[in-house]
Parts: C-alpha cells; structure tokens; sequence
C-alpha cells in the first residue's frame, strides 16, 4: 500500500517520504480501516518536527503519522463481528503510540477506535471529529450540561475553538469568544454570542461587562492569558485548558485562583478513558445528526502532499482543519 512516513526529525519536506509499505492484517480484537481521508493535527507536526523537550528521535523507525481520519472497514481480526465490513467510520487515537496512523491506504487499529459514522456524515467531516472535534466536545461538556451557563471559548476560530462555539451554543450556554480582528464574523457566524479581539488591551474588562462573569472557560492558551482568566472567572468557575503552546511553564496569579476557588480541568484527548469518551461521542454525533455542528475544512490536500499538509496545518490564519485525500 502507499504511505507517507518519516524516519527522523525534522522539516517536513526533508524528512516526510512517500512509498510503498506491507499492508497490514487486522489482529485479534482489530478491524482495518481502508482510508478515504486523513485529518491532520499540528500535534502531528509537532512529533514529526522533533522539538519536543527530551526526545531526539521517533519512537519507531519508521513513523506514519496522524490520529484522525475516515474510511470503509474492509477486513475484521478475530472477535469482531464480521457485520462491521463495510461500515463507515471514523478514527480516534491512529498515531497515539502506535507506529502507523492514517497517513496511509489502510491502518488496522482496536475496533472501539473506527467509531461508525452517522448516515449521512461526510467522510470529510469525519476525518476531524478525532481530535479537534473530541476536544472541543469534551472541553465544553466534561463537566456536564453546561445550559443556562456562560462560556469563555479563547481561540474561537481555531479547529478546536470553532467546534467549541457550535457546542456551547448548541448545548444552552452564552457562549463569549476571543480570535483574530479578520475571524470575528466567522466566529459570530458559529453561534457566539459575543466576539472579542483577543489582542484587545481592554479585553478583561469588556469580556467582564459583557458576561457578568465566565462559568467555563475553553482555553488554548492557559498560560499567557492565566492573568486574564483570574480576572474574567466567577466565583467557582472552571478552566477547561487543552493547550498553553506559547507557556508551557507558565507562573499563575494563585490568589486571583485561590479566592474564586477556581478549578482547573485539563484534556488531553488521547486519554479520555472509554467510558466518558463514549458519551462524548454521543454528544458529538448528536450535534452532527441535528446540524448543529458543522466543522469547517480550510484545504485538501492528495497523499503525495503530506509535507505541504504539514506545513498548511501550522500556517496562523487558516480558516478549518487541513485533510490529505488517500
């Protein structure tokens, strides 16, 4: 089958190849997933650059890269019911410790990972319900129905954010949101209720007249806007933090947490045990099947362009997520 693959660190045009590999054989407990589209994540990009602090080469030796993706079950390992041939599904965790993702013509993975895709969904949308889709859900429902609440989405034009601002609104809540100057009719485009510059020097103070106050903030960045959070959080709110790429050591205003008693949840998707990830899949299928969610796709790219992908994918200002085509 052919396959993009990288062997070491580095630029993406550099290290990223494209060939032929062995096509994989479902085991035990496994269906293989003929794939139609592969998302790509800047996590992705992010491993394949080699900057991770105290790692200096690939985990295997050869590495096709992305979690997410789309395709047909095409063969099942033993335990699987064979009904499962010809379902539509889309992919969680495909490159979560594992050699090959779904940069590829087929990947064999556990069964409970090709989640069958609602009818009428297209295989498109499916390939970024992995993680910008799970993350999204699980930042905004993880800690339960979230109706009559207000939620702060920091980054709301982002693949991740987007989702949240659609799900926020869909599941009651008002939903206030930060992005770009160039993305804020996108953003109220989603459902928000308010949008805001988030290079604003005034932003903590218009977010806290508008909201009264935030129940649940989404936030991309914790690090660099903790600050802002300590200001903005009602008394017992929560910090739903998935990412803080610009601080990753960041020092917090501890009093401005303490004396709102404020709680911190942070997601990394990958681990979401199965039983919450189940529901949360509910929660999204439900969203999709009623049009209440709609993730958006910036560019497509073929196989052969995984490099461009991944440069695409960590290129500021793209509106949606970034799909190679098998």
């Amino acid at each position: 089958m052919r396959a993009a693959f990288y062997s070491r660190f580095g630029p993406a045009a550099d290290v990223i190849e494209l060939g032929e590999v062995a096509t994989p054989q479902p085991g035990p407990g496994e269906v293989r997933v003929k794939v139609l589209y592969s998302g790509v994540n800047p996590s992705d990009a992010k491993a394949r650059s080699g900057t991770r602090p105290g790692v200096t080469k690939p985990p295997y030796d050869r590495v096709i890269p992305h979690s997410d993706g789309s395709g047909i079950i095409d063969a099942v390992g033993g335990g699987v019911d064979a009904a499962r041939v010809g379902q539509p599904v889309w992919i969680w965790n495909g490159a979560w410790q594992r050699a090959d993702g779904t940069a590829a013509e087929y990947i064999c993975l556990p069964s409970a990972q090709a989640v069958t895709l609602p009818e009428g969904i297209d295989p498109q949308i499916g390939a970024v319900l992995g993680i910008p889709g799970l993350t999204a859900a699980q930042t905004v429902f993880g800690g339960g129905d979230v109706t009559g609440q207000t939620l702060l989405v920091s980054g709301g034009a982002g693949a991740v954010g987007h989702n949240a601002v659609q799900l926020a609104k869909w599941g009651g809540a008002r939903v206030i949101a930060t992005c770009n100057k160039g993305s804020m009719d996108r953003v109220r485009g989603a459902g928000a209720d308010a949008v805001f510059d988030y290079s604003d020097p005034e932003l903590a103070a218009k977010i806290t007249d508008e909201s009264g106050g935030i129940d649940r903030a989404i936030e991309v960045e914790f690090g660099p806007n903790a600050p802002l959070l300590g200001e903005v959080m009602k008394p017992l709110g929560t910090i739903a933090a998935y990412g803080s790429g610009k601080d990753m050591t960041p020092t917090l205003p501890f009093g401005a947490f303490l004396f709102k008693a404020l709680k911190l949840d942070i997601t990394l998707i990958y681990l979401l045990p199965q039983g919450p990830r189940d529901q949360i899949i509910a929660r999204l299928h439900a969203a999709l099947t009623e049009g209440a969610l709609r993730p958006t796709i910036d560019t497509i790219y073929p196989l052969e362009d995984c490099a461009k992908a991944h440069e695409a994918v960590m290129t500021p200002g793209r509106a949606g997520a970034v799909l190679l085509e098998i």
